[in-house]
């Protein structure tokens, strides 16, 4: 089992969590083990892993489909080389994945490329903002993040290429790119013209997660932090209206205003045997931190009719309700949980009714990435990649960060097992 660093910090704003998965070294220093393709073409000397001219395509053995990766680059003179990611082991990384160029922007047989041709772009499909690079001969830091949809790459410490790949409607080159919605493939060194060398790769693997953490009572999976640790509502806050009512509030409003919301929140909801109680009454129940992008483990609990749901960065919601009691929902059928019951455009039915019986708990997991998100309830795959609507303000699209809500629907409700971890961003 891998080694898991986790920190949960408690101060006024709520938990710091940190943490997720540990960076694990791309290479090992001494050899290419865990790589294929050309690697008699790469050397390593004192750390550093050189690239000689035409040095060709090698690639990871692991596939991987969202990660965070990290080296640091050393570019010769008209150095031409690429970064694949989610590729084939055989194959152009530019067309089968997505190749991350990596060149000597400023040599002079490079001053009349496209600009999808550029260091850090995304060949054929995205253009880098150019200026951040350092002088040929020198090192430069790079930072890739791939996360479904999400790619970003950062150049010694400036973000420049971004992009969501789904609002792609054709790339800058005019070429078909099928690898560039493929979910995983393999990350390689696709050495072209010029030698160049690599120190310091570094990989950490933000696959989705197990659907259920497998851990004992809210004792938090490797990687996560407890939102509630079964003692008490340390991180936990009242509501204060919603979030477009919120920002309209001065400062001295919202601290008077949440004063009272807190006061309502500790005579409605209690800790009892390592679980969240509602009683019934009262407002949501709302982290104190706020959250942009993550992994999110739930178990909850309803009666008979019961109601509820998780609200995502202060909107609703991925529903939670007695399946066998739905109203309103296709003229009577039943329909499970683990939907975003309040879109209108995107979809809001579950692919599957995975429900435990009433009065039995239900383990969610909910990956919520930009304005995408996917549910897994009690094992099972029940909404997968969803844009998430704004219900407050349906012409702007999902917040970019607000808290996490339990739902108050007028009847008790019981929460334990609640574990976060922050996607990279």
């Amino acid at each position: 089992m891998k080694k898991i660093i986790c920190v949960l910090a408690i101060c006024a704003a709520g938990p710091v969590l940190a943490g997720g998965p540990e960076w694990q070294p791309l290479f090992d220093g001494k050899t290419l083990d865990g790589w294929t393709g050309r690697t008699n073409n790469y050397v390593w000397k004192d750390g550093v892993l050189f690239c000689t001219q035409g040095s060709g395509k090698m690639v990871t053995e692991k596939e991987y489909s969202d990660f965070e990766m990290e080296f640091d680059v050393k570019l010769s003179k008209g150095a031409n080389n690429g970064i694949g990611i989610r590729t084939t082991v055989g194959g152009d990384a530019a067309y089968d994945g997505m190749e991350l160029q990596v060149l000597d922007d400023p040599a002079p047989e490079y001053e009349h490329l496209h600009d999808y041709q550029y260091n850090c772009s995304i060949y054929g499909v995205v253009p880098a903002k150019r200026g951040f690079q350092k002088p040929t001969g020198e090192w430069n830091h790079e930072r890739i993040i791939a996360i479904g949809d999400h790619i970003k790459i950062e150049l010694n410490g400036t973000v420049v290429t971004e992009a969501w790949l789904d609002k792609i409607d054709k790339t800058m080159d005019g070429k078909n790119h099928p690898g560039l919605h493929w979910p995983k493939g393999h990350i390689g060194l696709l050495g072209h013209t010029a030698s160049l060398e690599f120190r310091e790769l570094k990989i950490r693997d933000w696959s989705v997660p197990p659907p259920t953490p497998g851990t004992a009572e809210n004792v938090p999976p490797a990687g996560f932090g407890a939102l509630f640790t079964g003692k008490d509502l340390a991180n936990w806050k009242g509501l204060v209206a919603n979030p477009p009512a919120r920002a309209k509030m001065t400062p001295e409003q919202l601290a008077a205003a949440q004063v009272k919301a807190d006061e309502n929140m500790k005579a409605h909801w209690r800790v009892e045997n390592g679980e969240i109680v509602f009683d019934g009454k009262g407002q949501n129940l709302c982290t104190a931190k706020k959250f942009a992008s993550f992994d999110l483990y739930v178990d909850a609990k309803i009666p008979p009719l019961g109601d509820s749901g998780i609200y995502l960065r202060g909107s609703p919601q991925v529903q939670i309700w007695d399946p066998d009691n739905a109203r309103e929902v296709n003229n009577g059928a039943q329909m499970g949980s683990g939907a975003l019951w309040n879109n209108q455009k995107s979809g809001n039915r579950p692919l599957v009714r995975a429900d435990n019986p009433i009065g039995q708990w239900n383990t969610f997991l909910i990956r919520m990435n930009g304005e995408k998100v996917t549910v897994f309830l009690n094992g099972k795959l029940v909404l997968e990649n969803i844009v998430m609507e704004n219900y407050w303000e349906r012409e702007k699209p999902i917040y970019p960060e607000d808290s996490i809500e339990l739902q108050n629907h007028g009847g008790p409700l019981w929460f334990k097992n609640i574990y976060v971890r922050e996607l990279p961003q």
